[in-house]
């Protein structure tokens, strides 16, 4: 899902890498499924059955990998059509609807929901957080699984190194050096991280900028959310996992602690 600003063509959403899925998977690439994986053994390790409702799928690739190496039945929203028309094509298998992950009524039940890469954080008020965490309950069966990777709002207490300064990063596709300049800061009366990224391209195309946001949610203030929701905290940590460092590897088990740049969520909604 993007936060970008929405762009008058309702195939778009404003945002290069979402615009352009093809271009997503080759900045952030994932050969291994590594995320996939993380979240296949964490819902085996904490027993959930077959019917998984993916998120924020993005271009599908975890989707896909659940469904057909994991066995489950899965299915997946976004709010971006080129990603979905891309995942349909490009790693079909699950069920992709086009959804706000704040109003949705897939008219179906799930053993689990898997929400990953800060998705989570597309919510940006109480009133966004609330009505997400009802449509998961309205979906889940009694006993499913809430299993969540995000960014640490806790992480920015006193660590300033994603903030100080412009970070620059290019790669290159189909003969096209794409170069993105990166500055965050954060909103804190609205308790949002911001990013401002402009991207330039040795083609001879016109800079872009692109903002977004995403909510800055604490440890203690999400097991509120969560406890109010009618969910039982079963983990909640900052590594291993797909996006840490080191990454997370087979076998790996929760640090306990919430300190680091990441957050990994597994809660049960109650009987």
């Amino acid at each position: 899902m993007s936060t970008d600003a929405m762009s008058t063509d309702p195939m778009s959403t404003g945002n290069l890498l979402t615009d352009h899925p093809e271009l997503y998977e080759e900045r952030f690439p994932d050969p291994d499924r590594l995320a996939a994986r993380w979240a296949e053994d964490t819902l085996r390790r904490h027993g959930a059955g077959p019917r998984v409702l993916d998120i924020g799928c993005g271009t599908g690739r975890d989707a896909a990998w659940l469904h057909q190496h994991a066995g489950r039945r899965v299915t997946a929203i976004d709010t971006a059509e080129a990603m979905l028309a891309h995942a349909r094509r490009t790693h079909p298998g699950p069920d992709y609807h086009r959804a706000d992950m704040r109003d949705f009524d897939l008219g179906a039940t799930v053993d689990a929901v898997i929400c990953l890469d800060s998705a989570f954080l597309y919510c940006h008020t109480n009133e966004d957080l609330t009505a997400f965490l009802g449509r998961c309950r309205a979906h889940l069966a009694p006993g499913g699984l809430l299993v969540a990777e995000m960014r640490n709002g806790a992480f920015f207490l006193g660590n300033t190194e994603l903030l100080d300064g412009t970070h620059t990063a290019s790669f290159d596709w189909r003969g096209t050096t794409h170069t993105s300049h990166t500055t965050l800061w954060i909103d804190h009366g609205a308790q949002l991280l911001r990013r401002r990224r402009t991207w330039s391209a040795d083609d001879g195309t016109p800079p872009c900028e692109q903002q977004s946001a995403w909510r800055l949610l604490f440890p203690q203030e999400l097991r509120y959310f969560l406890a109010t929701a009618g969910f039982e905290v079963l983990d909640l940590y900052d590594r291993p996992g797909p996006r840490t460092e080191p990454p997370w590897r087979e076998g790996d088990s929760p640090s306990g602690t919430t300190s680091s740049d990441r957050l990994h969520l597994v809660a049960r909604l109650h009987h």
